[in-house]
């Protein structure tokens, strides 16, 4: 018999290891890590007295694992689902070793830990909200996932730690829609809230209005902001975000006359567009980038990076007004790439890591899914 208690993992022969709320417990080698940057984590372990377990019925890999995957397997499905059941096998998680990212998933709540913090019950049915390349995992099944899409059916169980956070799925939405909204609402979230945060200084471009005889003010707030991978879904909703923030001008960036088709005509589905210009670059192409985005009413004020390639942060940095900010919101950006070359550029940017968490993010993103026919026509297309 398996006893829950709150201060450590017990069996009938007593504590074997101290609990952690950060699950240092299931952390198996290196030793001293957190689970996020462990290689390998122990989701067989009994439940801890603040960990929920889940049943998995679904996992999103995020953008840049599944393109590199999809890439180094030559679009071979077959070969992409055995190397996400290895890799899964291997690690306790789903942590890509080559890009160093996850996604998240659904399931319904099996076990909950006396003492766990979480407010979840069992029966529930729940998005994680941290990623899984810090979320304990096993995959009993996998082969009804044909491995040529980010979304995973499968069964298997995951555990989540005491500072875990995860969402009850909202009723009025497919669990596909839910889950690709959660997998990305941290973008919207940070979008609002640096367009927000600049708009309250009454600043523009990140220094004081300047104000001379021959003009007037500057109208407050970022008035243009800059979506790198716009028609992606971090990217529309980031659109959105930053729309019912007040920015005045939002430039759509997107890799193909395709996209820029698609971005416009859910920018028509809208009382008011997506983006009020839609531009097609290269994003890993930065002279090229910086001129379109001039050309479309640039600089940016804000830029927001949200592609899955690497390669953009150079780029991101000229499209960028002197004093701007630029959230790199990909976990395919290199962030010695994006400081060295800001400072060698002699660019004077701010520049943001993008965070999957913040308070409120899940709330801010549904909101402004169900708000838009727009973003949803685009996640329709990618879910």
């Amino acid at each position: 018999m398996t006893h829950e208690l709150t201060d450590g993992v017990h069996t009938d022969q007593g504590p074997v290891t101290p609990v952690s709320p950060y699950g240092l417990h299931r952390v198996i080698e290196p030793e001293g890590v957190l689970p996020q940057a462990a290689w390998k984590l122990d989701p067989h372990a009994p439940l801890a007295g603040d960990e929920v377990r889940i049943a998995v019925e679904r996992l999103n890999l995020d953008a840049a694992s599944f393109r590199q995957l999809l890439e180094e397997h030559e679009g071979d499905g077959a070969a992409v689902r055995e190397a996400v059941g290895a890799i899964v096998a291997e690690r306790g998680k789903m942590h890509n070793p080559v890009t160093g990212s996850g996604g998240m998933l659904i399931g319904t709540v099996t076990e909950v830990g006396t003492a766990s913090p979480l407010g979840l019950k069992p029966g529930q049915r729940v998005a994680t909200l941290v990623s899984l390349t810090c979320t304990p995992l096993v995959l009993t099944d996998i082969s009804d996932w044909n491995g040529l899409s980010e979304q995973v059916p499968c069964t298997g169980s995951a555990v989540l730690f005491g500072r875990s956070i995860a969402a009850v799925l909202p009723g009025d939405l497919p669990d596909e829609q839910a889950l690709a909204v959660f997998d990305v609402c941290g973008a919207p979230a940070l979008t609002a809230r640096v367009v927000a945060t600049v708009a309250a200084k009454g600043m523009t471009i990140g220094y004081p209005q300047r104000v001379s005889p021959e003009k007037t003010p500057n109208p407050p707030g970022p008035s243009v902001v800059c979506v790198i991978g716009a028609a992606g879904k971090s990217g529309s909703l980031s659109l959105a975000a930053a729309r019912s923030a007040g920015a005045t001008h939002r430039i759509g960036v997107v890799r193909s006359p395709e996209e820029r088709q698609a971005l416009l005509a859910a920018g028509r589905l809208d009382a008011q567009p997506l983006a009020t210009s839609v531009v097609v670059a290269d994003a890993r192409n930065p002279v090229l980038l910086a001129e379109k985005v001039r050309a479309a009413g640039g600089p940016a004020d804000v830029t927001v990076v949200c592609v899955d390639v690497p390669g953009c942060e150079h780029g991101a940095v000229l499209a960028t007004a002197e004093g701007g900010t630029i959230v790199f919101f990909s976990m395919a950006t290199s962030f010695s790439a994006a400081a060295l070359g800001a400072e060698a550029l002699a660019a004077d940017v701010t520049m943001l890591v993008g965070n999957g968490y913040s308070a409120g993010h899940a709330e801010l993103a549904l909101r402004e899914f169900r708000g838009s026919r727009g973003v949803q026509s685009l996640f329709a297309a990618r879910t």
